[in-house]
């Protein structure tokens, strides 16, 4: 995979911004390292998630929600999902459809994958638009991955629920589509805003994700999982404590998760020094 590290003992990078295919993993990891392949592999999926960008990007000069967008929500959600999942976390969207544990991560990557191409119509309400387009995807996805007619509609409804609940306007019923939403907020840094602002982009959003230097995710304590973000200033709050906040809020994993925000910068910008969550 091109965005996977090389192997290691752990199946995230060291500092769970990478998810590693070829890692120990807390869960069996047969089923998703071939659905992986196969995201990869498929054009159309690569169409989609290259044309996707132009709405928000250049017609709307919001931030970055093409390819390289989603491979970092996927791989953040994949770590995530890793780290509860190694913290004794049970997860219930496949389990409750009588799907595999092997399952939960394919319904995370998928989501992942094509939570945002509803940007294809439009930027705004993007994840009523992603619904129908993700759904033809899947007719085609999941029966190519192995899955019989009953397993693949129970899979395509745990997807598009994850896809759908990436949205704040929807509160996930699920765990898998929790993950999804958390990590769709993860994806907060420098870069994500650089196409924007480089072309005079300066709103909030824009402005907020140039004051984040990187978002890491570690095992945490008491059964959760530690989110660390470094900002260079005080402007990142917005990106903790409106857009991240809002998206973990009623996400299911409001228990499970601790997020710390740091000022890291060195000049005197004390405004904020930390935020914890």
């Amino acid at each position: 995979m091109s965005d996977a590290t090389s192997g290691g003992d752990s199946g995230t990078s060291g500092d769970g911004r990478v998810y590693d295919v070829d890692g120990d993993h807390n869960f069996p990891d047969e089923r998703l390292c071939q659905a992986l392949e196969y995201i990869e592999d498929d054009e159309e999926i690569t169409a989609y998630l290259e044309a996707q960008n132009v709405n928000p990007v250049a017609r709307k000069r919001y931030n970055d929600h093409g390819t390289k967008h989603v491979e970092i929500v996927r791989n953040r959600a994949l770590c995530l999902y890793d780290l509860l999942k190694g913290e004794g976390v049970e997860f219930n969207g496949a389990a409750e459809q009588g799907l595999a544990e092997a399952d939960e991560p394919v319904i995370v990557a998928l989501a992942a994958t094509l939570h945002d191409i509803g940007h294809v119509v439009h930027r705004d309400e993007h994840p009523y638009y992603s619904i129908p387009l993700a759904a033809d995807l899947l007719d085609r996805i999941l029966p190519d991955l192995g899955y019989d007619v009953a397993e693949a509609v129970r899979l395509k409804g745990e997807v598009l629920h994850a896809i759908l609940c990436h949205h704040v306007e929807e509160d996930p019923l699920t765990l898998e589509a929790g993950v999804l939403r958390v990590a769709d907020a993860l994806d907060m840094e420098q870069g994500r805003s650089r196409i924007p602002y480089e072309h005079g982009g300066r709103g909030i959003n824009t402005v907020s994700s140039q004051a984040i230097k990187a978002v890491s995710l570690h095992p945490g304590e008491d059964n959760a999982v530690l989110i660390e973000i470094e900002m260079t200033n005080a402007a990142g709050v917005y990106q903790v404590d409106n857009l991240l906040k809002a998206k973990v809020n009623g996400s299911g994993l409001e228990d499970r998760l601790r997020i710390v925000a740091l000022n890291a910068h060195g000049d005197g910008d004390n405004i904020v020094e930390r935020i914890e969550l």
